[in-house]
């Protein structure tokens, strides 16, 4: 029950919860209208939470490690976004353009915060240089992924306005750079009560779900999709993962010669994707009923990811403490 646990996070169950909910019972007329007020305003104050809680200064003190910092920024918003210009080309006739759309908004998004330092601090990997890399991420995510998305999600056939851009500005960034600059007021208060802002944030995430696959089926669109076309989906994310996780590592240790703590920094901090900023962005780039396909790839990539790092620090941990009692033993005899 423990194992079921570390590897199914309850609030991806929640998660998916929403979605049959949306199924059974879709908000319509007049309450989709309020579930979506209520939604985005949940997206402002996700985005406002973001900016008060990431630390400038822990941010800017970690970029001593400038070569690691800038290894974790390239594969998060140039490597991704290479694979994923190839995956939507190699795909374009078996993927819905909706699924396609959505694979290549996974490949601009930022890394996450949470759930990459945990995995770095589990596998012994250094946990200081894996917090400014997530933060980092994060913090210029909040510009340069619209950008990306911008020029790159109108060749997976996305069609994006001057309009989104402008809601980007105000519904993302502006309650952002807000968050940051009322950090020095407020970042005290955010850190006692982080658990009840953890309930409020991942309620608003679920909100925005339930409203995103609400359109998608009141509209229909989810008869366009096939089994095939879902299994073919999770088959090109775990590819996906697998080969950032390889690459990874790989330069990490080979080319760039990193120790071993600083390549697990690059692997888990380079690998993961933010579902809590991605919903959001989605939700502000996308406002038609396709929105529930196009957030599925990343629903469907965050779970996997949480399950193969869950794997892999275990194992880097499990080595770790067997060279340290290795070096011990060694000590005594």
């Amino acid at each position: 029950m423990q194992r079921f646990r570390t590897f199914v996070d309850p609030y991806i169950l929640a998660m998916f919860a929403m979605v049959g909910l949306a199924g059974v019972l879709p908000a319509r007329g007049q309450g989709a209208e309020v579930a979506g007020m209520a939604a985005n305003v949940g997206i402002v104050f996700l985005f406002f939470l973001y900016g008060a809680r990431i630390s400038r200064a822990e941010a800017w003190a970690g970029m001593a490690q400038w070569r690691l910092q800038l290894a974790v920024l390239a594969t998060t918003f140039l490597l991704f976004p290479v694979l994923g210009l190839g995956l939507v080309a190699a795909t374009e006739s078996i993927l819905p353009a909706a699924l396609a759309s959505g694979l290549m908004l996974l490949c601009v998004l930022p890394s996450t915060v949470q759930s990459s330092i945990a995995f770095t601090s589990i596998a012994r990997g250094n946990v200081p240089a894996a917090l400014c890399a997530a933060s980092a991420s994060n913090i210029v995510g909040v510009v340069l992924t619209p950008v990306l998305a911008g020029s790159l999600l109108q060749v997976a056939g996305a069609e994006l306005s001057f309009g989104v851009f402008r809601d980007i500005m105000l519904q993302l960034l502006a309650p952002f750079v807000a968050g940051q600059l009322l950090r020095p007021l407020i970042g005290n208060w955010v850190t006692r009560n982080k658990l009840l802002l953890t309930f409020a944030d991942r309620g608003s995430i679920l909100l925005i779900i339930y409203v995103a696959f609400s359109r998608g089926v009141v509209s229909g669109v989810w008869d366009q999709v096939r089994l095939d076309d879902l299994a073919g989906l999770l088959a090109i994310l775990a590819g996906l993962l697998a080969s950032v996780l390889i690459l990874t590592w790989t330069f990490g240790r080979k080319v760039l010669g990193f120790k071993e703590a600083d390549a697990i920094v690059l692997q888990f901090c380079g690998s993961q994707k933010s579902l809590a900023s991605g919903l959001p962005i989605a939700t502000v780039l996308f406002a038609g009923p396709s929105l529930g396909l196009i957030v599925l790839p990343l629903m469907l990539y965050h779970q996997m990811q949480l399950v193969v790092c869950a794997v892999l620090t275990r194992r880097y941990s499990a080595r770790t403490e067997g060279n340290a009692e290795a070096a011990i033993a060694s000590l005594s005899a």
